[in-house]
Formats: C-alpha cells, structure tokens, sequence
C-alpha cells in the first residue's frame, strides 16, 4: 500500500493505558483523526510505517493493561498537522481527546 496520490503517511505512537476497574476492548483507531490549523480533518489509513508496529485495530485490555502501537493517517503533502483528536468506542465516545502537536 502507498499514501493516496499528492499525499503522505504521518504515524503517531499511541499508548492505551485501561485505568478502569474492567476489561476494555474496542477498535480505537476508529475514532482517531488529526487537523490542520483550520480544523480540516483527516482518517486513518491502512498502512504500514517503519517508525514501528502498528496499533491493533482490536485492543482488548484487562484492567491495568497497556497497549502500545503506531497509527498512520494519510494526509496531503503540504498540510501541516496540528492537532490528533482520539474519541474511544469506536469514535462514539461521549467525550473527545484533543492533543496539539508541535
């Protein structure tokens, strides 16, 4: 697999760290996507980098259990990513994780 045409992979390392009292299981990379300074967003992509092991797409976790792993997003060449927006549950999470990005 190769980045769309006119586009780039971009990996980001995620750690999943279950501090809840139960077992955890979701597809997490279902509800990640990074922006740009105008807030255009951008998907996953099925892809693999060299920075390291992808995440799981099926991440189940004991309580206490972590889970480590990169996450690839294609994006166009000449956008500069500023933000990674993460939303558990498949992305039908009530809340949402925004993390800026330097």
């Amino acid at each position: 697999m190769t980045p769309d045409d006119g586009n780039r992979w971009l990996g980001i390392q995620f750690q999943l760290v279950n501090k809840g009292d139960k077992a955890y299981q979701d597809s997490p990379t279902n509800g990640m996507q990074v922006a740009d300074a105008d807030g255009q967003m951008f998907q996953t992509a099925f892809g693999e980098i060299t920075a390291g092991p992808a995440l799981s797409s099926d991440v189940r976790l004991a309580p206490g259990a972590k889970a480590l792993g990169w996450v690839t997003f294609d994006v166009p060449k000449d956008v500069k990513v500023s933000q990674v927006q993460v939303a558990l549950n498949s992305g039908m999470a009530d809340h949402t994780g925004q993390w800026k990005l330097q």
